[in-house]
């Protein structure tokens, strides 16, 4: 039985009022099931189902499943923080429970939530937890699954070839799962990969399995991804424009039935950019205004930036040159602040453009230097990723030739310590020489055994070492960071006696003041305190990102000196800002947190 009549019976038996409490819970597992994919605000009410049910059944599994389902509904809606709440509950009893199958899970979605937010660092510090619960479990799929992820990552990070390949690798490992949906979501990454690889043939190829295999299994989720990766890819092919256009119309309502609201705002920009190349501006400009309210909301800083800079081009190009300066304007503004290269460089050329065609030609050199510029860092940007992927796919290589070898070690020991079956009919001289080989083969594995307990063991103890003197670094970098703006800020005082001094003095001390404000608490200082801070207190910025994502750095760095047990006259000192300053920032730090006021906010953060 498939989509409306299954959930229709399943909602029928629900109704039943003799239902047990377990069979309730099936129940509504299965109606989660079948309504995630097309009605997701539906099966959110199905996962607090589930939670209160569990509730009542005192199931401490059925309540982390519960949250997790709850989770994935906030992640499908685009709600990351409170997603990232709903997994971190399912966290804490998994890990009670010592459950690596569903720690692994809890870890992938929340890498997921963070692939979509294009924070790429946190992406892979999740899948990586995500893959060493899996390998504990020796879960074939689930290991292909995340190396699938990373391997998307990759891509992300711009290292296309190393990504394919990892790619294609995991696809193999999947197609002997037999598992179809996993198969077929590898091939995404396959043609993502290609794409940009230029090889549109291929990515066209792996994307029609997909649309294909999705529509025949009623999937609209990804039936409309296909579809709007398919529109997306014949862009700039005239040919499949007409082919291109009803692709990206079946994914846009497919995405709005789902109310999938970055599928919508990228199938709107598509669509948006058919029409431009097409010539159809003023439609253009009106889906592209479209696409722009759906993706402010989401706050995907890339899209948001790409739709305006897409209105300034289409208003130029109908000469409405003020408005044009304005999108493109606060579109370069958005690009700036998310550090977006690409759209940067668009910016700067399509500004360059209209400052020659309004005759501004001091603006005109201007923003072309600043495109140039940025073009030129581009094109830096590609050649040392390119160098780091060689680098990388020669250590992996490295890597997996050792472990090939180990494994060889491995199974050479395991051969020796076997003992062929000792038939009745050997001689007493036979059976010594065998039970002799035998003892000297199983000596000779305790002694590897008792060697590699004693490396380890080394291991361990450097690890412990290592640990102690990150902990004095940290503690010497803290200091060092008091002590210098400490000395900055009586450094200034002193200057500032200097006003009255004689004129020829003045040009110096401006000079001075302000080398000093450049050099004060500098973010190299704070980039070497984060790292030692955070491989010393366990991934502290992570856990406040993932429960918090819209925690700036600012705060972060506050909530690392109240960790530090930092006071506020010495936090006061090493931003150089005064105590009371210190003091509102603690206050809106703690509203950020959502902390109530009878929670100390010192306490909180040294519980995470």
């Amino acid at each position: 039985m498939q989509g409306q009549d299954r959930i229709d019976s399943l909602s029928a038996l629900l109704k039943d009022t003799n239902i047990s409490g377990k069979k309730k819970d099936k129940v509504l597992n299965h109606l989660w099931e079948a309504t995630i994919d097309g009605q997701t605000r539906l099966a959110m009410t199905y996962a607090d189902k589930i939670i209160a049910n569990a509730k009542t059944l005192k199931n401490d599994s059925t309540l982390a499943l519960g949250y997790t389902r709850r989770g994935i509904c906030f992640s499908y809606l685009t709600n990351y923080k409170n997603s990232g709440l709903e997994y971190y509950k399912a966290l804490k009893i998994y890990k009670r429970q010592k459950d690596s199958l569903k720690t692994g899970y809890i870890y992938l979605n929340l890498g997921l939530d963070f692939s979509e937010q294009d924070v790429m660092d946190s992406t892979l510090y999740y899948y990586n937890k995500a893959l060493t619960n899996f390998l504990t479990v020796k879960d074939t799929v689930q290991i292909s699954k995340i190396k699938r992820f990373i391997a998307d990552t990759y891509g992300k990070k711009g290292y296309y070839e190393i990504g394919l390949q990892k790619a294609l690798d995991a696809a193999r490992l999947l197609e002997k799962s037999k598992d179809s949906f996993e198969i077929h979501m590898s091939y995404f990454g396959i043609a993502s990969f290609y794409h940009e690889l230029k090889d549109s043939l291929a990515a066209e190829d792996y994307l029609r399995k997909i649309n294909t295999f999705f529509e025949r299994n009623k999937n609209p989720r990804w039936e409309s991804t296909a579809k709007l990766r398919l529109a997306a890819l014949f862009l700039d092919n005239k040919e499949k424009h007409a082919e291109a256009i009803r692709f990206v119309n079946k994914g846009i309502d497919l995405s709005k039935a789902l109310d999938f609201k970055i599928n919508i705002a990228d199938g709107l920009l598509t669509k948006a950019l058919l029409l431009q190349r097409m010539g159809d501006f003023k439609q253009s400009e009106l889906v592209t205004k479209e696409a722009l309210s759906f993706s402010r909301p989401t706050n995907v800083k890339h899209s948001i930036s790409r739709s305006l800079i897409l209105l300034g081009e289409l208003a130029v190009a109908q000469k409405e040159y003020e408005q044009g300066e304005i999108f493109l304007k606060e579109g370069l503004g958005i690009a700036i602040d998310a550090s977006l290269l690409t759209q940067q460089k668009d910016a700067y050329q399509n500004l360059a453009g209209l400052s020659e065609i309004v005759g501004s030609n001091q603006n005109a050199l201007k923003y072309h230097k600043a495109f140039k510029k940025i073009n030129d860092s581009i094109f830096q940007k590609e050649r040392i990723n390119k160098v780091e992927e060689w680098k990388l796919i020669y250590e992996t290589e490295k890597k997996e030739a050792e472990i090939a070898l180990q494994e060889e070690e491995i199974n050479t020991l395991n051969e020796k310590a076997k003992v062929d079956n000792l038939r009745k009919g050997l001689y007493a001289g036979g059976m010594a020489s065998a039970l002799a080989l035998f003892g000297l083969s199983v000596f000779g594995y305790r002694q590897r055994i008792k060697r590699n307990r004693i490396a380890r063991e080394k291991q361990e103890e450097i690890y412990k070492q290592e640990i102690e003197h990150k902990k004095k670094e940290l503690t010497s970098q803290t200091l060092h960071l008091v002590q210098k703006n400490t000395f900055i800020q009586e450094l200034k005082e002193n200057l500032e006696n200097l006003r009255n001094s004689p004129e020829k003095f003045k040009v110096e001390f401006r000079r001075i003041v302000m080398l000093l404000k450049r050099q004060n608490a500098s973010d190299k200082d704070w980039e070497v305190f984060k790292s030692y801070f955070s491989e010393v207190h366990n991934d502290f910025d992570q856990k406040l990102k993932t429960l918090y994502p819209d925690i700036s750095e600012k705060e972060i760095r506050l909530a690392a000196f109240l960790r530090m047990n930092l006071t506020t006259k010495e936090i006061a000192a090493t931003l150089n800002v005064l105590p009371d300053s210190i003091l509102k920032s603690k206050y809106r730090l703690k509203k950020k947190l959502e902390l109530g006021k009878e929670t100390d906010l010192n306490s909180f953060l040294n519980s995470l």
